[in-house]
């Protein structure tokens, strides 16, 4: 039984090293055009701002490989980590965030308009947000709670209820 258990790897051997030394064998295989992924060089903890200095673009050689993984560095750089990142491992798109514009008990600069006409207040963000986020806010006059949108510039604008 174990001599045939033998005979049968070796066999297998033989075959992978011959279809991967034949022309267009297994080594000169085209990936069937599943492209590229993004994986770490090194860990990136939860928090860290990823720059493209700690990724590479590796061959997808699994055809089994599924899901929302990062292609391309561009998707990735400059976002923020929401867990830990292997060395290695495919980076999933849902795993990371936007950089917050503002922070939780910060101060920011409430915006309102109504046709021509502009309100600013100074406020605090309840939440932290990142661009484009609907957060709680509070004026720092009147003790208002209010509800906006965070700009890119670090302000909110609020809207009316």
């Amino acid at each position: 039984m174990k001599s045939l258990a033998m005979a049968w790897f070796a066999a297998a051997s033989l075959s992978v090293m011959f279809a991967a030394a034949a022309p267009g064998g297994a080594a000169g295989a085209d990936t069937g055009g599943m492209g590229t992924a993004v994986v770490p060089t090194e860990t990136i903890y939860p928090g860290d701002i990823i720059n493209k200095g700690q990724l590479e673009e590796v061959e997808v050689t699994n055809p089994n490989l599924t899901g929302d993984y990062a292609k391309r560095i561009p998707e990735v750089t400059g976002r923020v980590s929401k867990r830990t990142l292997l060395p290695g491992r495919t980076i999933s798109i849902s795993s990371l965030r936007q950089p917050y514009a503002v922070t939780r008990g910060s101060n920011v600069r409430l915006v309102m308009s109504m046709g021509t006409m502009t309100i600013t207040a100074a406020g605090t963000p309840l939440d932290d947000g990142a661009v484009g986020d609907s957060i709680r806010a509070r004026n720092m006059d009147s003790g208002i709670i209010v509800n906006g949108t965070v700009l890119e510039n670090g302000t909110i604008r609020v809207v009316a209820k």
